[in-house]
């Protein structure tokens, strides 16, 4: 326990001194378990070596690079524009309309994209300008496209929950099923939050121009093609026609046609966006192989098993258990960013759950959604500082006022989760059980 626990103290003290995290992770790994064999680097470098090999030739873990290529070519095709004016004609007109559209806009393009940052940016640029044209306040406007952005971790193909099932040895397939209903939850929670500021507030969202009938068809007809590619796609897992690694093949193939297609791809683009896609995966991969050294430290020195024999010991209950868990990953969601957070957290906190007895694809929504919860919270929202970077003449505090409904949503759809697991087992037990 004490070993443990010194490990996880220098790796925290790497961390804020600026090592960057696969680093840290795998040399606190390394030298962890040497130390447990009485400094027999030896044995700690070959199991590490060992770890890195089989995770690089792992043929189930290609599905991180194709479908981040598939998200990097459709941002690539100006899909953020034509998302944005669709949701616009369904709710655009009404009070607080824009930031609904804002919100239904960062659902779809977190669909394909699986990118809470990406998709924060993406949407800025595009949302931002018509809301401030028709008067809505600066906090509401980036507070939509914040908490709309968080949606990318959850809403499949998310790359948090491809990398919560390498973690825990979990088909991604039964987790991309488990985040649909909440994913959807999420966008119809924040679009309440977005009627409650403006219920308080009418004069924060005023409603937008109607369109006609020909124009909301010309709207609906852009994204016609987005929309087929991902019922391809994700309606091809969920029916267990191909696998995820095959689905992703067919969308990075299908979202390239499509940028072709619209003209908005050329051959520096192309160089580009593969450039992108090889340097986002090679980091991701790095994250994960130093993820799993450092997990075979924890293992090795047995605080998985002290921390069962402690609540053993204390008598708690498994969900008195999973909500001194969540609580963890609250604080801990204020001070790290939300990929850090589940790759120190899940090696430790997953073989407790295991050996609770509960569900592990239900314990795997139920970290992302806290995670989520992690990029719009002072004073480390991620997506906070992603708008503010990306709006110049917006400040943080703005935003971190405007968001305050939104991660009050968040906190009802944790506990709605937490109350009625079946909001989450319910699609994988119907697809695949």
């Amino acid at each position: 326990m004490m070993e443990s626990l010194l490990g996880f103290a220098i790796l925290l003290s790497l961390i804020f001194l600026r090592v960057p995290i696969a680093f840290a992770m795998a040399a606190v790994g390394v030298v962890g378990y040497a130390a447990l064999m009485d400094f027999n680097f030896n044995a700690a470098l070959s199991i590490s070596a060992r770890r890195l090999l089989d995770t690089a030739q792992d043929y189930g873990l290609s599905v991180i690079p194709l479908f981040i290529l598939m998200g990097n070519l459709i941002s690539r095709s100006g899909l953020s524009n034509e998302l944005f004016t669709a949701s616009h004609a369904l709710v655009g007109h009404r009070k607080g309309g824009m930031a609904m559209a804002a919100i239904t806009a960062c659902g779809g393009f977190s669909a394909i994209c699986g990118s809470s940052l990406a998709t924060a940016a993406t949407m800025s640029r595009v949302a931002i300008p018509p809301m401030r044209k028709y008067g809505y306040a600066d906090s509401l406007a980036s507070a939509a496209i914040a908490a709309g952005g968080t949606l990318g971790i959850l809403i499949p193909p998310s790359v948090a929950l491809i990398i919560y099932g390498i973690l825990t040895e979990q088909s991604i397939r039964d987790l991309f099923a488990a985040g649909f209903i909440p994913g959807v939850l999420g966008v119809l929670l924040y679009l309440g939050a977005v009627r409650y500021v403006v219920w308080r507030d009418p004069k924060a969202g005023p409603p937008g121009e109607a369109m006609s009938r020909a124009e909301k068809w010309q709207a609906f007809k852009g994204v016609g093609g987005i929309l087929s590619l991902f019922t391809l796609v994700m309606g091809g897992i969920y029916l267990g026609v191909f696998t995820p690694t095959e689905a992703a093949g067919i969308g990075a193939a299908g979202s390239l046609a499509i940028a072709i297609k619209r003209r908005r791809l050329s051959l520096q683009d192309l160089k580009e966006v593969l450039i992108e896609t090889a340097r986002t995966s090679a980091m991701l991969f790095c994250v994960v192989i130093g993820a799993l050294i450092f997990s075979n430290f924890v293992n090795r020195a047995g605080l998985p098993d002290h921390l069962v024999e402690m609540i053993t010991s204390f008598s708690l209950s498994p969900m008195m258990v999973l909500m001194m868990i969540i609580a963890i990953y609250l604080v801990l969601g204020a001070v790290f960013e939300s990929m850090s957070m589940m790759l120190l957290t899940v090696p430790v906190f997953y073989p407790v759950i295991h050996s609770l007895g509960m569900d592990p694809i239900w314990f795997g929504i139920i970290v992302v959604v806290a995670t989520e919860i992690s990029l719009i919270t002072p004073p480390v929202g991620m997506n906070v500082f992603v708008l503010t970077g990306m709006v110049k003449d917006l400040n943080s505090a703005t935003v971190f006022r405007g968001v305050t409904p939104f991660w009050c949503a968040d906190i009802v759809r944790l506990a709605l989760l937490i109350m009625l697991p079946a909001l989450t087992l319910w699609l994988p037990e119907l697809l695949y059980r």
